[in-house]
């Protein structure tokens, strides 16, 4: 190896075959102590740019659908395979789009009517509907309360409700059907599975409320086969009127339980006793009202007991086991 000045360096003598393809090729022949500029000057002397000159020949490699490439230098021009890659959609190639949720999914916010804009202005309307029908029945409502209480002696006859008081009366058996879906779908909810093959919560309220309006139309229709089978006309058409100003009741009292759970956040522990409360007193009414009307004679008060178990608590008992049985089929069980 042969050395000039300190600012020209020549590359050691080399095979004629020999051509550097890498720099570190270079380098290698210099000496340990070379100098930065040294070894600056070695690769220039090993190394000559040159221009870079572009093929013009078309790009045959395309899809298929695609038209055949173009020239690389026109951008407008090519495929769009070659602008786009096969991430371009992808959230996390774009960082500046949202790629999701941080951390990990905390519980779900628990369905309630106060955030069911639907459900609360049927709640609604139907709190309005009532309070107008009942202040314009108010004479018709005292009317039946004292009749609870007052036995006469001869039952009358004509029916002493006028068309609109009868379907004021309807309206409430449908009514408190309404609020009986709402509790069971509160107590279903909470109790027993918070998830059920249906996701839609007007579903579930509507198969409930089917379910409750079945059990009033089925316990009427019992009670009309038995009571015309053994008993007169005067009297089933007296406990009819009674059973359909009970039933109304009912709904009347259920109205500011089931508005106290849905809008201020009662207890469904204390919602439920309240309507077992409230049940129990609809069933103590009723079992008074059939033993004044149909089995006065004192001998007969194990008559009315049979009578009521058979026509109350049955359908009852029957109604609580076939709500459970469908709940059990809808709920997913893990």
């Amino acid at each position: 190896m042969t050395t000039t000045d300190s600012t020209d360096v020549v590359v050691a003598e080399q095979p004629k075959h020999f051509k550097p393809r890498h720099p570190y090729q270079v380098l290698r022949t210099l000496p340990k102590d070379a100098t930065p500029a040294q070894q600056d000057s070695a690769i220039q002397a090993a190394f000559q740019p040159k221009e870079v000159r572009y093929s013009n020949m078309p790009d045959t490699l395309h899809l298929p659908g695609y038209g055949k490439g173009k020239s690389a230098l026109e951008v407008k021009q090519l495929p769009k395979y070659y602008k786009e890659s096969f991430f371009a959609n992808d959230s996390l190639f774009h960082p500046e789009r949202s790629g999701g949720r941080y951390g990990v999914a905390g519980e779900t916010v628990p369905y309630t009517i106060r955030g069911d804009n639907a459900m609360t202005i049927i709640l609604l309307i139907g709190f309005i509907s009532m309070i107008i029908s009942a202040s314009g029945s108010r004479q018709f409502i005292v009317r039946q309360l004292k009749s609870i209480f007052y036995i006469p002696k001869n039952f009358d006859m004509a029916m002493s409700e006028t068309s609109s008081e009868l379907r004021f009366q309807l309206y409430m058996v449908a009514l408190t059907s309404l609020l009986y879906a709402v509790i069971i779908l509160y107590y279903s909810t909470r109790y027993i599975s918070d998830t059920y093959i249906i996701d839609s919560h007007y579903q579930l309220t509507s198969i409930f409320f089917g379910i409750t309006f079945v059990y009033f139309i089925f316990k009427s229709l019992i009670y009309t086969i038995v009571n015309w089978t053994f008993f007169g006309m005067r009297k089933n058409l007296h406990w009819l009127k009674t059973s359909l100003f009970i039933i109304s009741s009912e709904g009347m009292l259920l109205f500011p339980v089931v508005l106290l759970l849905s809008f201020f956040n009662l207890n469904v522990k204390t919602a439920l006793i309240i309507t077992i409360i409230i049940l129990i007193l609809v069933k103590t009414v009723t079992f008074y009202k059939s033993n004044a009307i149909f089995f006065r004679i004192k001998s007969h008060f194990l008559q009315n007991i049979l009578y009521f178990c058979a026509l109350e608590i049955v359908p009852l008992a029957s109604f609580v086991g076939f709500a459970a049985t469908i709940i059990n089929i809808l709920k997913i069980n893990f």
